[in-house]
């Protein structure tokens, strides 16, 4: 592709993924004015909870339709849903319009994030693909930094429905240049699709968030509602059972759940996910209703966590790359994080913004030692063949926790808080016109109250939401408890390249078992590029005497014939001067000759050899990293694939 077409390409696609994360966190500091606006506080937690299970659940349906039919027409469909949702959340009228509206965009938003991960590996070149995917995985990190303060700032200076808008001219954007420039004839591959995994897993799900949402506030634990939705939880899950065992391509293979890593992984992603997203909801709430402060500020105080989230998620990651150890940092990292969950269950009307940055920066640091090394600890344990779907596994119950986190401690907020609002009207005497009701629909009210009683009104409401972490902070104990046994084995080469945006907790992945190898192994094949490649390479085929500038060149020219000088200048971002002495030493020692005009060169013979003798230690040395999967005829033919892209790469030029 020409080089300006994929720029545009690349842009496009990280503004896609960039929609579809955002989602996933910049609702939070809008939910407080949204629920004044609509009313349905009981139903706030819906909003991200609609949102995450409909992007989760329909991730894999994504991608394996994506590699049977094409992903552009997929990734064009995923972009319009999207945007048919969001123009109808910001249009939505009440709660129940917002919350099936945010499940709409939901399902757009999982085909946004699997396809464009996916359309990078279709029209990048291997030697560049390591670059783009450090692009991608900022684009994650810095949705999940930015996404309450950018939702703050809209509801503060525009109004809560921009939110939403401002989806649809910049998915537009993508959307044009996707259906204008994105080539349609990718390479298919035919798959057996689990659409009954899909729907039972997905109904099996909905029904026991719906328990937890519903159970013991709008409905008794023992109503005929909550039986019913647990009956019908059941029978799913036994229906999913079944259909897993026969499924050619499951989208949850049973086996995995007889590794001790991957079952204990998977749980403790989930009380991970749980814990993430519990406080993401209810902090704002906390601050804008408890503590007054605009919704951007209530933005920017949550940046302490999300700062430590992505500090500790990166640190971590070099640590292991270095060391090959990992099992201690999710023991760590749970740890911390219930200490930061137990410290925000004593915020009360009166902390300081201080403290509770100090509290949520301890959660943060605890979430990114742990939600990265869950994925290397799967990656790790399982064989190739299952390697795809177990990465997915493992970032599918993070988001499934998620939304289960948000739903439950929905529950346990909206009980403690009518618990605590019907002591306070049975022990105080309100004064005409104040109606409780109103006061618990619409937070807002507080403010226009009699400053005691305002005072009594903020302190059932920090006690409410206090009482939302003091119940998450046993259940992150569970996880501290459950780390202990997870195992360690010998870290795989290609595993120390996980992804930054998976180890975020912002997309769920879903890519083939060699897909996930073929990732790995450019991220650090780009790495190895730029620490002295050619030195080493030049070395190992008798090529030291030579600099390393023109071993390049043996290799750029390698498998070509005449090259035009000027061109070999430009991919080498030299002019013909600076690379002229390089080319030299090459003619002097017989491997390239310049054509009679002096304006094009290409290897002799001898030349020729030694580029070959090039090509064969660098798949070599990709074979190398991918030995530690075993045997393989579909690893060998990847690095054969792999290697010629490479080899002389433009953008990672020796200097």
């Amino acid at each position: 592709m020409r080089q300006r077409g994929l720029g545009f390409i690349i842009v496009a696609l990280m503004l896609g993924m960039l929609l579809a994360a955002l989602d996933q966190t910049i609702v939070s500091t809008a939910l407080p004015t949204i629920v004044s606006d609509l009313g349905g506080l009981e139903q706030l937690s819906w909003v991200v909870t609609g949102y995450m299970l409909a992007s989760t659940v329909s991730t894999p349906l994504w991608g394996k339709l994506g590699d049977q039919y094409g992903r552009k027409g997929l990734f064009l469909g995923a972009i319009v849903i999207f945007l048919i949702g969001s123009a109808l959340c910001g249009l939505s009228q009440n709660m129940m319009q917002l919350i099936l509206f945010r499940s709409l965009q939901g399902l757009g938003g999982g085909g946004l994030m699997v396809l464009a991960q996916a359309i990078v590996g279709d029209v990048v070149p291997a030697r560049e693909r390591g670059r783009y995917q450090g692009f991608f995985g900022a684009v994650f990190a810095v949705s999940s930094i930015v996404g309450p303060l950018l939702g703050g700032l809209f509801v503060d200076h525009l109004s809560w429905h921009w939110v939403f808008y401002i989806n649809l001219p910049v998915g537009a954007v993508a959307l044009f240049v996707i259906a204008a420039v994105l080539p349609g004839h990718a390479a298919k591959t035919r798959h057996k699709i689990d659409y009954a995994g899909v729907v039972l897993i997905g109904g099996a799900t909905s029904c026991l968030v719906l328990i937890a949402t519903w159970g013991g506030t709008t409905y008794q634990w023992l109503s005929p509602e909550i039986s019913g939705l647990a009956a019908a939880a059941l029978a799913l899950l036994i229906a999913a059972y079944f259909a897993e065992k026969r499924a050619a391509e499951p989208i949850m293979p049973l086996k995995l759940f007889k590794l001790r890593a991957y079952t204990m992984s998977s749980i403790v992603g989930f009380v991970v996910g749980f814990g993430m997203f519990g406080a993401l909801t209810y902090l704002p709430l906390y601050l804008q209703t408890v503590h007054g402060v605009s919704a951007t500020l209530s933005g920017v105080h949550l940046l302490p966590m999300m700062l430590g989230m992505l500090t500790m998620s990166i640190i971590s990651g070099q640590i292991i790359s270095r060391t090959g150890k990992y099992r201690y940092f999710p023991i760590a990292g749970t740890f911390i994080a219930t200490i930061g969950m137990l410290m925000l269950s004593g915020l009360t009307e009166d902390s300081s913004t201080l403290a509770m940055s100090a509290d949520l920066l301890v959660l943060g640091i605890g979430l990114g030692l742990t939600m990265q090394v869950l994925v290397i600890v799967v990656q790790n344990a399982v064989d190739f063949d299952d390697l795809g779907v177990a990465t997915s596994g493992a970032t599918f119950f993070r988001s499934i926790g998620g939304s289960f986190g948000v739903a439950v401690l929905g529950s346990v907020f909206a009980t403690r808080l009518n618990a605590d609002m019907s002591a306070l009207i049975a022990t105080t005497q309100l004064p005409p016109g104040v109606n409780p009701a109103d006061v618990q629909k619409d937070p807002t009210l507080i403010q226009k109250l009699p400053a005691p009683l305002a005072q009594e009104f903020l302190h059932v409401y920090a006690d409410a939401i206090a009482h939302v972490f003091l119940v998450g902070t046993p259940i992150l104990f569970v996880a501290f408890l459950l780390s202990w046994f997870i195992p360690e084995h010998r870290l795989r080469e290609t595993t120390k390249a996980v992804d930054l945006g998976e180890g975020m907790g912002a997309t769920s992945a879903e890519r083939s078992s060699l897909a996930e190898v073929e990732r790995g192994l450019v991220r650090l094949a780009h790495a190895d590029l730029r620490e002295d490649y050619y030195v080493r390479l030049g070395r190992l085929t008798g090529l030291d005497d030579l600099p390393p500038q023109s071993v390049w060149v043996i290799a750029r020219l390698g498998g070509e014939g005449w090259v035009k000088a000027a061109d070999l200048a430009k991919r080498a971002n030299v002019t013909r001067r600076e690379g002229r002495p390089y080319v030299d030493r090459l003619t002097e020692r017989g491997l390239v000759t310049r054509s009679a005009d002096g304006d094009s060169l290409r290897l002799t013979e001898t030349g020729d050899q030694a580029a070959e003798r090039l090509l064969e230690q660098a798949r070599a040395g990709l074979e190398g990293l991918v030995a530690d999967w075993g045997p393989s005829p579909q690893l060998r033919q990847l690095c054969e694939r792999i290697a010629p892209e490479l080899l002389g790469a433009d953008a990672d030029r020796p200097t």
